[in-house]
């Protein structure tokens, strides 16, 4: 794993992120466009971690803080580079950048049907919470 490097994505690395995100990444989100990553990026610029190895991106992590809770969204490991630590790297320098920001607690937004992602979450050390449910309303059309 010494060859793997994380660090935040530019604004340069939109359009590389989406793609690889249409490859590696399962489902999809309204905000899943270059205008709703460029937000994230001008709101908190450390909170899209990419994990790039010989050059080329083999996942990512949104590590985002609102100050109170410390929210996980997209981790996505490219089928190539799976069972190689890329998605233990990724979460560690999520949790490393909430402890720093005095975060205290990691949530995940994970698909149910996502039975892989549910291993990885596990080995992770997350636990899934059945008493809460997600109540969504889109903002737009």
């Amino acid at each position: 794993m010494n060859d793997l490097r994380i660090r935040a994505a530019a604004p340069a690395d939109l359009d590389t992120v989406l793609a690889f995100w249409k490859e590696a990444a399962e489902g999809t989100s309204i905000s899943d466009d270059r205008d709703g990553v460029a937000r994230l990026l001008d709101r908190d610029p450390e909170s899209l971690l990419l994990a790039e190895r010989d050059g080329e991106l083999a996942g990512t992590v949104i590590a985002g803080f609102d100050g109170w809770r410390c929210h996980l969204y997209r981790l996505a490991v490219h089928p190539g580079h799976r069972r190689r630590g890329v998605a233990t790297a990724l979460l560690a320098a999520a949790e490393e950048r909430f402890t720093a920001l005095g975060g205290r607690r990691g949530d995940a937004m994970v698909l149910n049907e996502n039975g892989l992602a549910h291993q990885a979450w596990s080995a992770a050390g997350y636990e899934r919470q059945p008493q809460w449910s997600r109540w969504v309303k889109p903002l737009c059309p």
